[in-house]
């Protein structure tokens, strides 16, 4: 009989485990480590939203950013466009500040209490938190606009990142030295995604490259039908990726190789640019068009399940889901919680500013960083 217990008890430890550590990898509930909340940019955490939700509190820095807000024990991390660091705690008072002195666009990670970020001027730079200080700095020969990603070799993980010099870079985390690099052809403007070893992106060339990052060798290419303006999401070893002709297609994967792939959505006359990152759940993607569409697609059928139309031009945002709600912010500061089954509107807020950044969702609280650099965090009002 206890031999019995214990094998019940392990068994329901290990399946506990494996879905903790599934929720680590799609953002969890205490951190939002980097653009997208995980390695696969999928967009996607099990975290759920009060529906009566409220604005909590704003934090004004006063300077523009085309940051997305990065999330770790509880304090929000962005970098301004003139090259500040800002941190800002769960009561939406300032925690933490650090100037590197030169334009930032790029989105940072966080990884181990140490904060990655491309640069301008082409360097991808190291800052403890803790330390306040520069711990290393890497530089490339062009500009850094998208943020870096983590690559997993096992018992060590580097850093990928793209930059306007035409290279994807590896980088070794701890010490900065570089790994390995791959010339795409391209300059390389989004955020890299990444499985296990391999990095994935696409390109103003309408090309789609998986590389190896370990040996810095490309291991497959699609060419599709139009530019790509915005990064792929990966589901399982599915990549998800969107063109400026409107196609959305599916990749499907083996170690680093396409063996097949389809158009989960093709264009139309008057179709608009796809230009955001999708947002994958294990069932559907979600997907914004410029001509103010989001549009929510079955993975197994590509049959298109609805779509919505939104309030404004979309810009460069892109959607999360937060289990049963999709988040979408427009450039015109619109933002909307859609139901992700229906596509029926289910809570909205007008934040009166620009936003360009994707939000982020840690312990029930959604967080929106305008582009005049005010940071909103909505969640449940308690009495």
């Amino acid at each position: 009989m206890m031999k019995r217990l214990f094998i019940i008890i392990f068994a329901l430890s290990a399946i506990v485990g494996c879905d903790a550590i599934k929720q680590h990898i799609l953002g969890g509930s205490e951190d939002w480590l980097l653009f997208r909340g995980d390695n696969s940019l999928s967009g996607y955490t099990r975290e759920t939203l009060p529906d009566n939700m409220k604005l909590l509190w704003s934090h004004k820095s006063g300077v523009r950013t085309v940051s997305s807000p990065v999330i770790m024990g509880g304090t929000t991390y962005w970098c301004d466009v003139k090259g500040k660091v800002r941190g800002v705690d769960s009561d939406g008072n300032a925690a933490f500040e650090y100037d590197m002195q030169t334009p930032v666009e790029a989105t940072p990670m966080l990884h181990d209490s140490v904060l990655y970020i491309g640069r301008i001027d082409g360097a991808l730079a190291a800052i403890s938190l803790s330390k306040r200080d520069t711990l290393w700095c890497y530089r490339t020969e062009g500009q850094i606009s998208a943020s870096p990603n983590v690559v997993d070799f096992g018992r060590e993980k580097a850093l990928v990142v793209g930059s306007y010099d035409n290279y994807m870079y590896c980088i070794d985390l701890r010490s900065g030295v570089l790994q390995s690099k791959f010339e795409s052809g391209y300059y390389i403007n989004g955020a890299v995604a990444t499985h296990k070893r391999h990095a994935i992106f696409g390109g103003c060339d309408a090309w789609l490259r998986i590389v190896d990052c370990q040996e810095g060798e490309v291991t497959d290419s699609l060419q599709l039908n139009g530019y790509i303006p915005a990064s792929p999401a990966i589901a399982e070893e599915n990549i998800y990726i969107g063109d400026y002709s409107g196609n959305i297609y599916e990749i499907r994967t083996d170690k680093g190789r396409i063996y097949d792939y389809r158009t989960l959505l093709a264009a139309e006359e008057n179709s608009g640019a796809l230009v955001s990152v999708p947002a994958v759940t294990p069932d559907v993607l979600y997907i914004t068009s410029s001509d103010k569409y989001l549009f929510a697609i079955d993975r197994t059928t590509g049959k298109e399940l609805w779509r919505y139309l939104l309030k404004g031009n979309i810009g460069e945002s892109s959607p999360v889901v937060a289990d049963d709600k999709v988040v979408i912010c427009t450039k015109t500061g619109v933002v909307s919680i859609v139901d992700a089954a229906s596509g029926e509107l289910r809570w909205e807020h007008d934040a009166g500013e620009q936003i360009v950044a994707s939000p982020a969702v840690v312990g029930g609280r959604l967080y929106v960083l305008t582009a005049k650099g005010t940071l909103l965090c909505f969640g449940e009002k308690e009495d």
